[in-house]
């Protein structure tokens, strides 16, 4: 039965404004006098969320179980577009990735981490009595390294990571032993090295000016020193909105997908970063609270991985502005331009008011 009266309009108004400050930032980094309404990349982002609210509508009115119990024909469908993607795909700057549809591309890594949680959550929910043997952890490794290679393979690193800490999470929730945990995390640290063989050029120079940006300023360097100068020049109070130097003057590359928190930090400076990491932190604590709140072990399970996935996305793609982190090609949810990531956030967020709606404890 909805529970309307337990439907967390709190969370929905913080999504919407995070969104609606992101239209902002989206249109101070794609500013151009010479580009056309129908071109805009604002205007689009507005056609993509008024069609994402619509999702979310719906999911809100459908019960999440019968979402979980679909989930292995949704996971399946997910590997077939990741497949598909890989031969049919348009490619962009080296990587395979997206769909044209009717002029909008569609990225099915997006839609795939989704989908990767739902199925998840049904399989931890009816195998949680098995997760304390090391046995009972093999079907959620397969489940998880299949996407996890499809999506390397296109190649995406950042998407393709980011199933990792779900995998975790999800796990330790559904009772698995801390010990089994740990030791996953350590065979997976010491196999990274071997990943080195795997990775493009592009994405080794990554990693390598991670290190020092310095030893290819003008090539895989040149982003991330853009993107601290960028930051660093916004001071306290940033240099006030479509003024900003670096993203104004063309400086900065990707400004508008996954380098778009550097235009914050230029614009709206010190004071306006930290403003947007708040509401951040607050649209994660009222879905760790709904969660908590949860007395269905399916639902947390499913609200676990989705506060995981928002929650990893964002700390990485801040941390990859300021060069804290490598730069792994993650949007900054609900900021970022691109439809694939703000229906994914969406759909997420959709699903775990669900949760709240209908499996919260008095």
């Amino acid at each position: 039965m909805i529970e309307f009266k337990e439907f967390d309009k709190t969370l929905l108004v913080l999504v919407v404004t995070i969104f609606i400050l992101g239209l902002f930032f989206l249109h101070s980094a794609s500013y151009t006098k010479s580009l056309e309404l129908e071109r805009s990349f604002v205007l689009r982002q507005i056609i993509w969320m008024l069609m994402g609210i619509l999702i979310l509508a719906m999911i809100c009115l459908v019960d999440y179980q019968k979402v979980i119990d679909l989930g292995y024909f949704i996971y399946v469908i997910g590997l077939l577009l990741l497949l598909l993607v890989l031969f049919l795909g348009r490619a962009r700057l080296g990587a395979q990735r997206w769909f044209t549809i009717g002029g909008f591309g569609i990225q099915p890594s997006e839609f795939m981490k989704i989908f990767y949680i739902i199925v998840m959550a049904s399989y931890l929910g009816h195998t949680r009595a098995e997760l304390v043997n090391a046995k009972g952890l093999l079907t959620p490794i397969l489940l998880t390294a299949i996407p996890f290679v499809l999506i390397l393979m296109q190649p995406d690193l950042g998407t393709a990571f980011i199933l990792i800490p779900i995998f975790l999470a999800m796990l330790f929730v559904a009772g698995a032993q801390f010990r089994h945990l740990f030791c996953i995390l350590i065979c997976g640290l010491m196999a990274s090295p071997l990943f080195w063989n795997f990775l493009r050029m592009y994405q080794k120079k990554r990693l390598l000016v991670f290190l020092n940006p310095n030893i290819d300023p003008l090539g895989a360097g040149y982003t991330i020193i853009q993107s601290k100068i960028a930051i660093g020049s916004g001071g306290l109070f940033g240099k006030g909105w479509l003024s900003g130097t670096q993203s104004q003057l063309n400086f900065l590359p990707e400004r508008h997908t996954d380098f778009i928190f550097s235009v914050v930090g230029e614009e709206w400076g010190f004071i306006g970063a930290i403003a947007v990491v708040g509401l951040y932190f607050l649209m994660l604590k009222r879905g760790i609270r709904i969660i908590d709140r949860t007395t269905d072990i399916y639902g947390k399970l499913l609200g676990t991985g989705i506060i995981t996935m928002l929650g990893f996305q964002i700390f990485v793609n801040i941390a990859m502005t300021i060069g804290l982190m490598p730069v792994v090609g993650l949007p900054l949810p609900l900021v970022s331009y691109g439809g694939s990531s703000l229906w994914t956030t969406l759909i997420a967020i959709g699903l775990l008011l669900n949760v709240g709606m209908r499996r919260t404890r008095f």
